[in-house]
């Protein structure tokens, strides 16, 4: 593996060949795509079965995430939405994409043709007097785009949004009543109101608040809304009791009914900004432009194309097409804007700060977004990268501990491991700038050496016992990784002391390793193995040893020292025989608390769940890369579709999709914070990565098929090229990888002698 201080003199020696010779080395690899890439997304991809995308308007990284509810409380429900539902209760304005538990859909409207009883308690869906019917016949969704008709009330309800404000359109029927209910009181999955305001502001503009406690503890959403024509009365209600003569309502939960005229037009178009530090921050945010909806919808549509545009693939296979650029879509609703645009933003512990010369990002999925998402923005989103460490840096400030997942400023400490880091790392040695790496250095240690989360015990034994505590395998395992990136960055500050500590601990996983078995097992403190031991076995979170997994899912968990972890197997041939056994067993998962996130089974191997997404790559560490190939294509070929129910596990804020995106053009980030990235099998003819106005990087793949799925050979800038990675530096000056693919396995190929 490069050093970086080689890969760096490697950078510098292309940057200079890149200016002496751009014309020589870049004809046919730059990217002027004028093309509509959104016709290619599909947002409904996803909303069925345990994908928990949602299909609503957002543009990339919005604050914003204006989608339909349809007020059940379920896990298949978790982003507000269900393709599998045919009621609404309305449009909110924040939601998550793809994660496994629910949260969010603050601030919601709900357009009807007539008065309703909002006095009357509502205990579930079935109580609120404001739902509605819906069919996918009249619905449609597209980047920065969502419509459907309300059956109930004959309206067609249509939303679209900029970075921070959203936008409704309500067609109404001719002379029919026009009335909209704003409701910040019925909560839905894991959220509940705490507090409520609703204010009058005057005849076109209403403000207020909603408090809630959930998945975020203490989460704070301000809003302001501004209607098209004026209210022409309104009621106001709060804890069940309406409230005459009033221009405010403020309690737990406060419901509103605001009437418009009829006359004039059949449009009613509102404006929707939110805030998470005040109602003022809120109408500052708010666009002061008058522009039309359409003009709006334009604007993101154009936006998503030129995002989409940073990759360009080439096939004839259309819904391969589909397939990636919904994928690339999906990566890039999360994470999502957070300060206002005046930079404040609230922190967990209700203080206003502001973002010095960076905008604030939340809804960090770590956990999952570290192994593929994190590492795709640095190509898509490079001008996001500083940002989202800024906003973990800034959380660290409070804390002294880096976040795990973030939610509205919220720390949730939902999964496993601290993997901010390997973000951090990764970012500093792909030489991203923007931010301040011996701060980020200090976090990276002092959240290691803290004592939480089972660290005192990782600490005292160099593993995690597993009678002291649960999931205590995957967690010792996660920070033998978390570990080894804060050695990367102690090498590369010259802090030696440090780097020889930590890159030492990062061998915490051949404690967890059983010989005799292959596995990573449970171990108690006087280094005794946990039995009976099943391969098997599944526990959800509870008495577990694993973290949404089992053993057979977990045990492969060592993203930095793959070549010890083949000896640890006596070599090359029993670890790939116990790999290639891990797709072959059979399905089953014993216990009797099986996680539902065990999902995309191929034999044990779960791509519906984020740890099992580097291992089909770990043949090529073990000179077999054509099984490499072989997986990588199956897991492709039948874990993602272009159907609802595309996605064969939680979306997980961009994880799943990002795996897609890389994997269908050849490539994965499989250790992020080492700079390279391990050679699979490309699915196009072309793809085309952006890397500025001048520089392009091209993977071609002559002959790829369904059935030409193994590397003949191939060449870098057409010099033979015959390893199974390649870093990122390289990909970084531009140029062309060309592979040629054929029908059966050359075992040569990618061969380390």
């Amino acid at each position: 593996m490069n050093t970086i201080k080689h890969l760096q003199l490697i950078f510098i020696i292309g940057i200079i060949i890149s200016i002496t010779s751009c014309e020589n080395t870049q004809n046919d690899t730059k990217v002027t795509p004028k093309i509509n890439l959104t016709k290619f997304v599909n947002p409904f991809i996803g909303t069925d079965g345990h994908g928990h995308t949602y299909p609503g308007a957002t543009v990339p990284f919005g604050m914003l995430q204006v989608s339909p509810d349809n007020g059940i409380s379920s896990w298949d429900w978790c982003s507000g939405y269900h393709y599998s539902d045919s009621i609404t209760i309305g449009f909110s304005h924040l939601h998550l994409s793809g994660t496994g538990i629910g949260d969010l859909a603050d601030i919601r409207l709900m357009p009807i043709n007539k008065k309703v009883d909002l006095a009357k308690e509502i205990k579930s869906r079935n109580d609120v007097p404001y739902k509605s019917l819906y069919t996918h016949n009249n619905e449609i969704a597209s980047p920065g785009y969502y419509s459907v008709n309300l059956k109930d009330f004959n309206i067609k309800a249509e939303l679209t949004s900029s970075l921070r404000t959203a936008y409704h359109k309500y067609t109404f029927a001719k002379n029919d009543a026009q009335s909209v209910v704003v409701d910040l009181g019925f909560a839905i999955n894991w959220d509940k109101t705490t507090a409520s305001k609703i204010n009058v502001i005057n005849e076109t503009t209403i403000s207020g608040f909603r408090y809630s406690s959930g998945w975020a503890k203490n989460q704070k959403v301000f809003f302001v809304a501004q209607f098209s024509k004026p209210i022409e009365k309104y009621e106001l209600l709060n804890d069940g009791i309406y409230k005459n003569n009033v221009t405010t309502v403020e309690g737990e939960k406060s419901f509103a009914q605001l009437y418009f005229k009829s006359e004039n037009t059949q449009e009613l178009v509102v404006k929707v900004a939110v805030s998470s530090v005040s109602e003022a921050n809120a109408l500052e945010n708010l666009s002061k432009e008058e522009i039309s909806f359409e003009t709006v919808k334009s604007k993101a549509a154009e936006i998503w194309n030129k995002n989409l545009s940073n990759i360009t693939v080439e096939t004839a296979n259309e819904d391969l097409k589909t397939a990636f650029y919904t994928a690339l879509y999906h990566t890039q609703v999360a994470p999502v804007t957070f300060s206002d645009i005046n930079g404040e933003f609230r922190k967990e512990n209700d203080s206003i700060v502001k973002a010095q010369n960076f905008t604030a990002y939340s809804t960090l999925s770590l956990w999952d977004t570290f192994r593929a998402e994190h590492p795709l923005l640095t190509f898509t989103a490079k001008d996001k990268v500083a940002g989202i460490i800024n906003s973990m840096l800034a959380y660290y400030e409070t804390k002294k501990i880096l976040p795990v997942w973030t939610l509205y400023a919220n720390e949730t400490n939902t999964m496993t491991g601290y993997h901010s880091i390997p973000v951090i790392a990764e970012a500093y040695i792909k030489g991203i700038k923007g931010f301040d790496i011996k701060k980020a250095f200090e976090a990276m240690k002092t959240t290691m050496m803290q004592d939480e989360r089972g660290l005192n015990h990782y600490k005292k034994y160099g593993y995690i016992p597993h009678n002291l505590l649960d999931e205590s395998v995957t967690i010792t395992l996660e920070y033998a990784y978390n570990d080894w990136c804060v050695a990367q960055i102690a090498k590369e500050l010259g802090e030696e002391e440090d780097y020889m500590y930590f890159i030492n601990r990062s061998k915490a996983y051949e404690h967890l390793f059983d010989a005799k078995t292959g596995f990573m097992r449970g171990k108690d403190e006087n280094g005794v193995w946990k039995e009976p031991f099943d391969p098997k076995f599944s526990a959800h979170r509870v008495h577990a040893d694993y973290t949404e997994g089992n053993a057979w899912q977990h045990s492969w968990f060592v993203l930095h020292d793959v070549e010890n972890l083949i000896k640890l197997h006596d070599g090359n041939e029993s670890f790939t025989d116990m790999l290639e056994q891990l797709f072959t067993e059979s399905s089953e998962i014993t216990g009797d608390d099986v996680s539902a996130d065990i999902s995309g089974l191929i034999g044990q191997y779960a791509h519906g769940n984020e740890p099992s997404h580097h291992i089909a790559y770990m043949f090529n560490f073990a000179n077999k890369p054509w099984k490499t190939q072989y997986w990588v294509r199956e897991i492709l070929k039948t874990q993602y579709n272009t159907t609802p129910n595309g996605l064969s596990g939680n979306e997980d804020c961009g994880q799943m999709s990002a795996w897609y995106v890389f994997s269908a053009m050849g490539l994965y980030p499989y250790s992020p914070a080492s700079g390279e990235y391990q050679i699979g099998s490309p699915l196009f003819k072309s793809s085309t990565i952006k890397i500025s106005k001048d520089i392009a990087f091209t993977i071609k793949a002559e002959n790829v098929s369904d059935e030409n799925m193994y590397i003949q050979s191939a060449t870098l800038n057409g010099k033979n090229f015959n390893r199974t990675f390649i870093s990122h530096i390289e990909i970084m000056q531009g140029g062309t990888l060309q592979f040629v693919m054929g029908k059966t396995p050359n075992k040569n190929w990618g061969i380390k002698n």
